[in-house]
């Protein structure tokens, strides 16, 4: 009978250097969280690839292919039959192991990965030798090297030997949890769930904070942040929501500051509320989905102004990016037909109707200082609400 595993392999990580192993470790527990309701498994690292076998039949790979697909720090994975290292069993094996896919195409190419040295063949050989019998067994086949349908792969490895019908692409980037922990401010718009996403892929562990300004907004609009924050555990683990009462301060910048300084104003004190917060929940950083000229609070000018308020740093991963690339990460995440839904967050109530978009700080702080906001920010804080957004079976739910 034959025996299939699925071989994740590194890639960033495998240049860690001394740092490798706490890497791999963050990976491991990653994964093993991730398979833990699809089915019992044996793992074992092994040249920078963790090597994941089944401990039950009844377990469908396929299923275990898309869910570690998404998990952050694999470069490449496949599904693989294990053979003897003799050119007779992969041969008596990985023949028969590919017969589905083979029956469906043309044209192949054989291709090996000698990783043990002491392997009486050499690759040429493996391929030439392999290429031979795969011929004899599916006469309807034709080698293409340059081209090929499918490339049937041979690894040499420590122990085993492996064919399969090539790599499939992981997610990349490092282990989510192997570079500490920031709040995202998350609306509902197309661009901060990318900013999260795009965090996690360098291994931050992101939560996650939105503000709600009833009844300007409606319960739609929260509902649908709630369903992004669903959709980004797939890919960034359990988030923590915090979910901010925001109508009162908004409602004290209409009264009390001029209508031009509106947005960079309402920008700054969720910044200072998004630092009490991440205080709270040992976040070391913001994360904000903002881009460099998309709207008028997003100048440098306006930037500036925001960042004057944080003592923490706030990373922007989409600053240099155009709307169509966030909006192309956007439809891969899977996010981007639940932020086009027309259910406005507060980020839209009160909007000026000439914004300053180049303003200096000192024009913006004496604008603020039209009203204190101290008390405010406090109550928003102290009334914040928080829910845990996990995935069980491969789905996203929360508590």
């Amino acid at each position: 009978m034959q025996t299939e595993i699925i071989l994740a392999k590194y890639g960033e990580l495998a240049l860690k250097g001394l740092n490798r192993n706490t890497f791999e470790d963050i990976l491991m527990k990653n994964i093993k969280r991730r398979l833990k309701p699809l089915g019992k498994f044996t793992y074992t690292r092994a040249q920078s690839t963790i090597y994941i076998e089944p401990e039950t039949p009844d377990i469908d790979l396929d299923v275990v292919m898309d869910n570690m697909k998404k998990i952050f720090g694999i470069a490449a994975l496949c599904k693989a039959c294990v053979c003897e290292k003799d050119l007779a069993d992969i041969s008596r094996v990985g023949i028969p192991y590919l017969e589905e896919i083979l029956l469906g195409v043309k044209t192949f190419k054989v291709e090996a990965k000698r990783a043990d040295k002491q392997f009486p063949l050499k690759s040429p050989e493996i391929c030439r030798e392999l290429g031979g019998q795969i011929l004899e067994a599916y006469p309807h086949l034709q080698v293409d090297v340059k081209h090929p349908d499918v490339t049937v792969m041979v690894e040499i490895r420590e122990k085993h030997a492996f064919v399969h019908a090539g790599n499939e692409r992981g997610a990349g980037g490092l282990p989510v949890g192997s570079s500490g922990k920031a709040l995202l401010l998350l609306s509902g718009g197309i661009d901060s769930p990318v900013a999260g996403y795009r965090m996690s892929r360098r291994g931050v562990h992101i939560s996650a904070i939105h503000y709600v300004s009833p009844p300007y907004t409606s319960d739609r609009a929260q509902e649908k942040v709630e369903q992004l924050c669903q959709k980004l555990t797939a890919y960034c683990g359990s988030i923590a929501f915090f979910c901010v009462p925001f109508t009162e301060i908004q409602e004290e910048i209409k009264k009390n500051c001029p209508e031009p300084y509106f947005t960079i104003i309402m920008r700054r004190l969720m910044v200072e509320i998004a630092q009490k917060i991440a205080a709270k929940d040992d976040c070391s950083a913001l994360i904000t989905g903002e881009s460099i000229g998309q709207v008028a609070s997003q100048t440098m000018q306006g930037l500036v102004c925001t960042d004057a308020v944080s003592q923490i740093p706030i990373f922007r991963p989409l600053i240099g990016m155009d709307k169509t690339e966030i909006v192309e990460t956007a439809r891969q995440i899977d996010t981007f037909e639940l932020s086009t839904l027309p259910y406005e967050d507060c980020c839209t109530v009160f909007t000026p109707k000439h914004p300053k978009v180049r303003p200096s700080l000192e024009e913006v702080e004496a604008a603020q200082a039209h009203y204190d906001f101290t008390a405010s920010v406090e109550k928003a804080v102290a009334n914040t609400e928080m829910k845990i957004f996990k995935i069980q079976n491969g789905t996203p739910f929360s508590i």
